[in-house]
């Protein structure tokens, strides 16, 4: 029988709530109706919308109970006065029975992507748990911490922010081990005001550190030594471990190099050789590699296995994926979906990787970045040197932002502006050509994710079209 995740009986002792009906939740927690499943847990938050008003769609798709803070009708309820709150004791309860080694990863620029890592070893060392997508919010948090299955052995942890004094408490409700710092770069300035109070922000990750737990930093960052000063502050107990290309960091980085689709990567951990190959473009992928291979090793897995583990590893929808689509009149191009987010460093560092891929022209399409502060005309228009460096024939920019970078571009170079990202459509269809590798990034809410989608169901439909011509061209489509 598959284990039970929670019964009601310990939800109730874990939140105060009562149970309308006993209940059993065999599948996971979900505040989502549209992707709930038979036996989970529907929470009904008051976020954008009140999820109150979902509870009948939930019972509807199959959901166990639903946990509500006031009454509804449809299936077992646990009654409780605020859904929040009730599903971060449950997250702290969820921690509190499970023996799992607890990774907590935070920074600027690169989080998602080293909790990827992190998941892929720690999933292939046994039972393992990780956030979602990005659920490294006010309730992404405890709703990954309540997921946690009891016979966890190894779960990392994304933690984000998007106002000032949002990570420690996540920090504390988590009670990492191990807590990373990926680096400190120019995101979320408007909130916080300067780089100094960025890294004073991240550092909290350390807030809720275990006693003896160890702090990973970056070796080469600026804030170095204010984040490891604060580190020891929060944590007087902690070991401080460092990852890089400098000479005396834990995890150095060794050897970097990529054909423009994969890259192999050395990496020096304590004293032993690490070598893998990623499905990913650019140096700094070399680091993320590092901060995962050292965190990882700090579990009890050793080097070796983790490195074998982290072998293969292909980054997630929007952070730098490379696919082959197809072109309504035949030929294909090569996207490069950046689109999940952008700051000035990950910006620089998906236009460096760009100039590596192998193909015809390169074309950039950049949504504005937000959230930068009041150096955001400079920051924007400090990109001009990047674009030109990735290569890039052809640019193509969405939002008032971008009219800074515009400006800053040679005359020379083709480019297109439009004020929102849906309206670089048509200038997109017209000119990508067959053997184009073209890159898409910019902020979440900038919208060029929407243009990578359309594209991709463009190539879908072109490939539909073609399917009698080739066996082998259907099956690249698909």
């Amino acid at each position: 029988m598959t284990q039970l995740l929670w019964t009601s009986e310990e939800i109730a002792l874990a939140t105060g709530g009562k149970a309308s009906d006993p209940f059993w939740v065999s599948g996971t927690i979900s505040i989502d109706t549209r992707t709930l499943m038979p036996g989970d847990l529907f929470v009904a938050l008051h976020d954008q919308r009140d999820g109150h008003d979902f509870v009948e769609a939930a019972f509807k798709a199959g959901a166990a109970a639903a946990l509500v803070s006031k009454p509804v009708s449809g299936g077992p309820l646990m009654m409780v006065d605020d859904t929040l709150v009730a599903l971060e004791m449950m997250g702290i309860a969820a921690r509190a029975r499970s023996g799992a080694v607890r990774t907590a990863v935070t920074g600027s620029v690169g989080k998602t992507s080293v909790k990827e890592m992190l998941a892929r070893i720690y999933r292939a060392a046994g039972p393992a748990h990780a956030n979602v997508k990005s659920f490294n919010n006010h309730w992404g948090v405890p709703l990954t911490l309540a997921r946690m299955p009891e016979n966890t052995a190894r779960a990392v942890f994304e933690i984000g922010m998007s106002t000032p004094g949002e990570i420690a408490p996540r920090s504390q409700m988590v009670r990492p081990h191990i807590g990373i710092v990926t680096c400190i770069a120019g995101a979320h300035l408007e909130g916080l005001g300067s780089l100094e109070a960025v890294a004073n922000e991240k550092a909290d990750i350390f807030a809720g550190m275990e006693a003896g737990g160890t702090f990973i930093l970056p070796s080469e960052d600026a804030f170095l030594d204010q984040l490891s000063a604060r580190a020891r502050v929060l944590c007087p107990t902690g070991n401080l471990e460092t990852f890089g290309t400098a000479s005396d960091a834990t995890a150095r980085v060794t050897g970097y190099e990529s054909n423009g689709v994969t890259s192999r990567i050395s990496v020096d951990v304590i004293g032993k050789r690490a070598e893998i190959e990623i499905e990913a473009v650019g140096r700094h992928w070399a680091l993320n590699a590092a901060a995962a291979l050292l965190a990882a090793s700090q579990t009890g897995y050793s080097v070796a296995d983790c490195a074998a583990a982290l072998s293969g590893y292909a980054p997630p929808p929007g952070r730098g994926t490379a696919e082959r689509l197809a072109l309504p009149d035949g030929g294909h191009f090569t996207l490069v979906d950046d689109a999940y987010n952008a700051n000035p460093a990950s910006m620089r560092a998906a236009l460096s990787a760009l100039a590596q891929r192998p193909g015809g022209r390169r074309l950039v399409a950049l949504g504005e970045m937000l959230e930068i502060g009041d150096t955001s005309a400079s920051e924007h228009a400090g990109l001009a040197r990047d674009v030109v460096a990735s290569g890039a024939e052809g640019v193509f920019l969405a939002g008032d932002k971008m009219t800074h970078l515009a400006e800053a571009l040679p005359p020379g170079l083709q480019q297109v502006w439009a004020p929102k990202a849906d309206e670089l459509w048509n200038a997109l269809l017209n000119a990508v050509r067959d053997g184009d590798v073209l890159l898409i990034k910019g902020s979440n809410a900038s919208g060029m994710g929407r243009i990578a989608d359309r594209l991709r169901q463009r190539s879908a439909a072109a490939g539909l079209g073609k399917m009698d011509s080739s066996a082998e061209d259907a099956a690249e489509v698909r």
